[in-house]
């Protein structure tokens, strides 16, 4: 796990939405103006440690809009051609990593459930 180069892929991919620290934006569980939520924060704050590795994953690769469907609209764009998967399992590592442990807990037992 290299969770320095995990902070250096969030920091040039992800921190412009999610912010530096992962606090993501204000007001994220509202809608915006443009009729879309903020990103959330990926800190013990957000909702990121309630999913599974599989599903952020594919969140990632392949945008929050392509993995909810049913019309579900976001900013939060498809990386598949921009990171490797080894690019994005090193910035999931390193958000896992910021994490208290109960939540890394908890997301341990939600992903090992998926399998």
């Amino acid at each position: 796990m290299d969770l320095d180069r995990g902070a250096a892929l969030y920091a040039v991919h992800c921190a412009s939405c999610h912010g530096g620290e992962l606090e993501g934006e204000e007001d994220w569980k509202s809608l915006g103006d443009d009729g879309l939520l903020p990103a959330p924060p990926h800190d013990e704050t957000g909702h990121t440690w309630h999913h599974s590795d599989g599903l952020l994953f594919s969140i990632v690769k392949e945008g929050s809009a392509a993995v909810i469907g049913d019309g579900y609209e976001s900013n939060m764009p498809p990386f598949a051609d921009v990171l490797t998967d080894e690019d994005i399992w090193t910035i999931l590592d390193f958000l896992k990593s910021r994490w208290p442990a109960r939540e890394r807990e908890f997301q341990e037992q939600i992903s090992q459930q998926e399998n």
